[in-house]
């Protein structure tokens, strides 16, 4: 039944979007306590980010619905296994919206300073549980033969999932540096460019490795194909081209080189994993696919006609936004 390649192929679409969009939101959010001195200075900064920072969120609410509907048992066996680290991430979420809603709320330089290391945290802790979670998807987890995590939170610490928080954390500082040169103040466009600029480096090295490193697990032999390697070399070669676009102060290619990155290294991880969709340390032959987690197909195929009238607003909508809010901030017209 092609409905479950096709979802499957969706759920990693809607990951990508939610990769690429927040990806510079947390870039943001991680470089605000250290790029920005002043007062104003940290104003322009979130307000780069303020009127599209929610909406960005959509993605993974959406990604999460199709993997509840159209995988339940990949849902199930995720949520529970991955239970305390997808709570830290829905903490850490909730505070950084609190703290880019209340920041401005009050002018005491204390309120304001225990938001701005709150929205860091918020920021910094999601981008590495995101990391290591997609790391252990394809290294593998226990799971036993009736599709239940048997391992602990400690479990998810390994050498391979901590090398991915860190390479998320400068893939997404990239990304975040890049946003600021085209959309912040005048201030926040000459540091984001010279961020992006400096951690580019470091973050084509980060990805180098862990790619490697990805590609000589045991739970990849022999779901490491042409295309992944492909994707991986495109990953790859967008972060070298972003470097020099930045040097030329082609901003907008930049972010749009850095956002390929960051799609070319979401796919690869799939293409890995297809068509397992959670990989069993324990035994092979119990790993989560496709095939065995998916729903029945009168339910995909009713997400399917729900998925044309639905993705299409959205797609809609987020293009307005972001058409409304193009412009680089004023400083005379901070709201956040």
């Amino acid at each position: 039944m092609w409905l479950r390649e096709l979802w499957f192929v969706l759920v990693g679409i809607l990951f990508t979007g939610y990769f690429i969009l927040e990806g510079f939101d947390y870039g943001v959010g991680m470089l605000h306590p250290f790029l920005n001195h002043t007062d104003l200075e940290r104003r322009a900064s979130l307000n780069a980010i303020g009127p599209i920072w929610s909406a960005n969120e959509v993605w993974l609410v959406a990604a999460g619905g199709a993997l509840f509907a159209a995988f339940p048992y990949w849902y199930a066996t995720m949520f529970s296994g991955f239970y305390l680290a997808l709570i830290l991430i829905l903490l850490a979420l909730i505070v950084r919206g609190v703290g880019l809603e209340y920041r401005s709320q009050d002018k005491s330089p204390k309120w304001r300073a225990t938001w701005d290391w709150l929205i860091f945290s918020g920021s910094l802790l999601t981008t590495i549980l995101w990391g290591m979670a997609f790391a252990n998807l394809v290294r593998g987890v226990p799971i036993n033969g009736h599709m239940v995590y048997v391992g602990n939170f400690g479990t998810l610490f390994n050498g391979f999932s901590l090398w991915a928080a860190l390479t998320f954390i400068l893939l997404f500082l990239t990304q975040g540096g890049a946003y600021l040169a085209i959309k912040g103040d005048s201030r926040s466009r000459k540091h984001g460019k010279m961020v992006a600029q400096r951690t580019v480096w470091p973050a084509l090295i980060a990805l180098v490795i862990w790619f490697v490193w990805m590609d000589r697990l045991p739970s990849s032999a022999g779901h490491v194909d042409t295309l992944a390697i492909l994707l991986q070399v495109v990953a790859v070669l967008a972060l070298v081209l972003a470097r020099f676009a930045s040097y030329l102060t082609k901003n907008g290619w930049t972010l749009v080189l850095f956002s390929v990155s960051i799609a070319s290294t979401t796919f690869s991880i799939f293409r890995i994993l297809f068509p397992r969709v959670m990989v069993s340390s324990l035994n092979p032959a119990w790993s989560l696919t496709i095939y065995n987690a998916s729903s029945t197909s009168y339910t995909l195929d009713i997400m399917s006609v729900t998925a044309l009238i639905i993705l299409p607003i959205i797609l809609g909508y987020q293009s307005w936004l972001y058409w409304t809010f193009r412009k680089p901030v004023n400083d005379e017209e901070l709201g956040y």
